[in-house]
């Protein structure tokens, strides 16, 4: 596909802006020599489009700007001509109350942006958790060539001579600062020694996660997403984007050519089988759905139950990094490692397919990599309950939580606001044992507001100084990629537009059963019947502006929790614009 050019120069999409002798093309003319390009720098090429979520207080985006120019050399070597285009950043530690709320933003201005301009393909630089979902999925709706650039992941935590990993070891330590178990000089040096370098989390959380779903999609130069952010391979990857965007331009490889309900199956897989975040369900659906691929919660749990774990990373591993996982071959040798279980004639932005990606794959360390034979889990990362408290699914992480509670009857102890809960499990004296189920409501994508990343409910400190490192958490908030533990997530619907989790009251019996994959309040269905005719809705959590608009159009987590207007059912995407 790659040496097969399907268009002239004069069926680019930005020959409607520069190709015209009319008034309004010699404007646009004028202009881009007002920025000092002649016209023999952009008549005739394919116009690239540099989509850049960087930004000053986005640590995982840091490299960024040298990338672009690698990208923008790429370009330039294979005939194209560059645009650099600041998209909005969404770094997931400073944006508040949660990145989530805007992840939809940003996919709004991905499409729009790329509508609205003369790209005739784009490059979309992002990795920071939300960002890749959303740049995809406003590329997807646009309808023009992209690759999608993986930030990579940083580099392995250090201190005291004690690898940490992102995340996952901060939720340990803090754990320990709590029992009294280490002072403030161990914990500060945790937090100078836990992220070293540019690049996003390198455990496997929502970040590798997503980027991993992105190559195995077929969006990325095939492998990219394992390559760590300051690793030289890192650069020439960035390069490779830049000339191998140009060739699909003219080749006219759309997003519908590569991502089919076969490659949406193979990313699922392939999330499974590196132990995923839980968010790969949210995003994955909204990704596939504006593709017009109907993925579902079953779908997802029917692929969790027969594909085995095979990546021992962090949180779901027990051993490694990402920047092992690199170093043992990284994602295109896991993927060999299943082919039998991939449709391997998927067609990839390399303009080649996934059997020729994975041909010469070798995995240099089986700990790493597992085989078939010795998961790290016999099955997936991810397992979907339904229940009384969850008729429209919640989801868990089995293989990062310990096994005494894959089944498990217990109290409920409900609490309607984080605040609420974290003054509760910071008290001392708080009357409660390992077999109490701790419950948070009011925490999914209208009650956060956004879907904040709470799931993983702090353990009591009463608990943590007997010993005790896990229990059964339930709500219907997301947990970060890098947690781990018995955390039930995303119950859907939500409590705040009255799901079930909203009727749930302390010392109702609460059972889960992840085999047979359950969750229930142990409540009678009249009792229940009473509760709903007593609930009343709570206030909406935002009068104006983005939350407003958030809160109104927003969907539950089991549709991905895309925007209602924006899904392939409220109708087809805009046209090309008007240029008069």
């Amino acid at each position: 596909m790659k040496d097969s050019p399907t268009k002239s120069p004069a069926d680019l999409r930005s020959a409607r802006w520069f190709a015209p002798d009319d008034l309004r093309s010699f404007g646009h003319r004028s202009r881009m020599m007002q920025l000092g390009y002649a016209e023999e720098d952009f008549q005739g090429k394919p116009i690239i489009g540099v989509l850049n979520t960087w930004s000053e207080i986005n640590s995982c985006h840091g490299h960024f700007p040298e990338r672009a120019k690698e990208v923008k050399r790429g370009v330039l070597q294979a005939g194209g001509f560059p645009i650099e285009m600041p998209v909005l950043s969404v770094d997931e530690q400073f944006t508040k109350p949660t990145s989530m709320l805007y992840r939809n933003m940003l996919a709004m201005e991905t499409e729009e942006v790329i509508r609205s301009h003369p790209f005739d393909g784009v490059i979309l630089m992002g990795g920071c958790d939300k960002t890749t979902p959303a740049l995809i999925m406003g590329a997807i709706s646009a309808g023009v060539p992209f690759i999608f650039l993986p930030a990579g992941p940083m580099l392995r935590g250090n201190y005291a001579g004690q690898t940490l990993g992102s995340g996952s070891d901060a939720w340990k330590y803090w754990d320990e600062r709590r029992a009294g178990t280490i002072g403030e000089a161990e914990w500060r040096g945790v937090q100078g020694g836990i992220a070293r370098s540019h690049g996003v989390c390198m455990t496997m959380g929502t970040a590798s996660t997503m980027t991993a779903i992105a190559d195995s999609l077929g969006l990325t130069l095939p492998g990219a997403s394992s390559i760590p952010a300051v690793d030289s391979n890192h650069s020439r990857m960035a390069s490779a984007c830049g000339r191998r965007i140009v060739e699909m331009v003219w080749q006219d490889m759309t997003p519908d050519q590569i991502i089919t309900p076969a490659s949406v199956r193979n990313a699922a897989i392939v999330a499974m089988a590196t132990g995923c975040s839980t968010n790969a369900v949210v995003h994955l659906i909204a990704m596939a759905r504006r593709a017009g691929v109907d993925l579902g919660l079953d779908d997802l749990d029917a692929l969790g139950r027969e594909t085995p774990l095979l990546a021992n990373v962090r949180p779901s591993g027990k051993d490694y990094l990402m920047e092992d996982f690199y170093y043992a071959g990284g994602l295109l040798a896991m993927m060999k490692q299943i082919a039998d279980r991939l449709d391997t004639s998927c067609m990839t932005v390399a303009g080649t397919t996934v059997a020729e990606n994975i041909k010469d794959a070798q995995v240099y360390n089986d700990d790493v990599i597992r085989p078939l034979d010795n998961p790290v889990y016999h099955e997936g990362s991810l397992a979907v309950l339904r229940g009384n408290l969850c008729p429209d699914g919640a989801v868990i992480k089995p293989a990062a939580c310990d096994p005494k509670y894959h089944v498990h009857e217990g109290p409920a102890l409900v609490f309607d606001s984080y605040p609420e809960m974290k003054a509760a499990v910071d008290d001392p004296d708080l009357e409660i044992t390992p077999d109490t189920v701790l419950v948070l409501r009011n925490a999914g994508p209208k009650g956060g507001p956004g879907f904040p990343e709470w799931g993983m409910l702090p353990i009591p400190r009463a608990l943590l100084k007997q010993g005790h490192r896990d229990m059964l958490r339930i709500s219907d908030a997301r947990m970060s990629g890098t947690s781990y533990g018995a955390c039930v997530l995303h119950v859907a619907p939500e409590s705040f537009v009255g799901g079930p989790l909203a009727l749930l009251e302390t010392g109702d019996t609460v059972r889960l059963d992840l085999p047979n994959r359950s969750l229930d309040m142990l409540v009678s269905e009249d009792e229940i019947a009473a509760r709903r005719a007593a609930w009343t809705p709570p206030e909406p959590r935002y009068q104006r502006g983005w939350g407003k608009l958030f809160s109104q159009h927003v969907g539950q987590a089991d549709t991905g929790c895309d925007f209602d207007y924006l899904t392939r059912d409220h109708g087809p995407a805009a046209g090309e614009p008007d240029i008069f």
